[in-house]
């Protein structure tokens, strides 16, 4: 009964782990990595052990196994984690001074009492786990520009959607193009000026009003300047009211200014629509 019991508990345990892998989005194998290190915290917790101690998750089986390690020596001062060769040849034959000899020591269920004691721990490594990874991709999109969607407004800060579950960016009055107003569920593209970390998580700080907004527009809109062939040499801008461009064009046979304006002005006016 006690086996069955155990064996019920683990189960549980792995249903949980897939479960907060589809809600969390975060692979599997992390959440393995940070479980063994919290249910090595939690056996401590309960057991009272300074033992060398090791757990190991297979999901395969659904098990939850615990395991000692302790250090062959001559003379045995540190029971918990020492044992001499006499007592440790009795188990394996082949041990010798210095070799670490390994044994299990699972508790009668313990995925019950694992689940109990590591909850918190667990919860607290996969939250810095979780901003570790928003901060890692965000870093990516520094200095890019992204489509976001405005979900509510405190203020004159509105909080953007960047598409990432609860990932907010930040859009503040400085930041946002005079004149322009915003309303909630409104999509617009916004430059991604600065990714920081926070005691609330990672920060998105977003901007319309960058220059550099403008330097990333007209390279989406204008495939010579993706090229290197048009160079943008300086801006600048007062956002909502007139931009100024210095361009250069690497090539001889290629007008710049036409480039950037494209045929009948569609390339430069998407851009000052895009501008207000």
């Amino acid at each position: 009964m006690a086996t069955r019991t155990s064996k019920t508990n683990n189960n549980d345990f792995f249903l949980a782990l897939d479960a907060l892998e589809k809600e969390k989005g975060i692979p599997k194998d992390v959440f393995i990595d940070t479980l063994e290190q919290a249910l090595v915290f939690a056996y401590k917790k309960d057991y009272g052990s300074s033992a060398d101690i090791k757990v190991h998750l297979n999901e395969e089986k659904a098990t939850i196994k615990v395991f000692a390690s302790k250090l062959v020596v001559v003379e045995v001062e540190d029971g918990e984690n020492e044992i001499s060769l006499e007592e440790a040849q009795e188990i394996k034959s082949t041990l010798q001074i210095g070799d670490y000899l390994v044994t299990e020591i699972t508790p009668k269920n313990f995925g019950r009492i694992a689940a109990q004691t590591a909850k918190q721990v667990i919860m607290q490594r996969l939250g810095s786990i979780e901003r570790d990874a928003i901060m890692a991709e965000f870093a990516e999109k520094e200095e890019d520009i992204m489509v976001c969607t405005i979900r509510r407004k405190e203020g004159t800060t509105y909080y953007c959607d960047l598409g990432k579950g609860q990932t907010e960016g930040v859009l503040l009055q400085q930041d946002q193009i005079r004149g322009e107003r915003y309303n909630i569920n409104d999509k617009i593209k916004v430059y991604v000026k600065k990714v920081k970390s926070s005691s609330f998580g990672p920060q998105i700080m977003l901007s319309r009003t960058h220059m550099n907004f403008v330097r990333k527009l007209f390279e989406y809109e204008v495939p010579e300047i993706r090229q290197g062939i048009v160079e943008i040499k300086s801006i600048a801008r007062e956002a909502g009211g007139r931009t100024k461009i210095a361009i250069y064009s690497n090539d001889s046979s290629v007008d710049p200014v036409g480039a950037c304006v494209g045929t009948k002005g569609v390339r430069v006016n998407a851009i000052v629509a895009e501008l207000s």
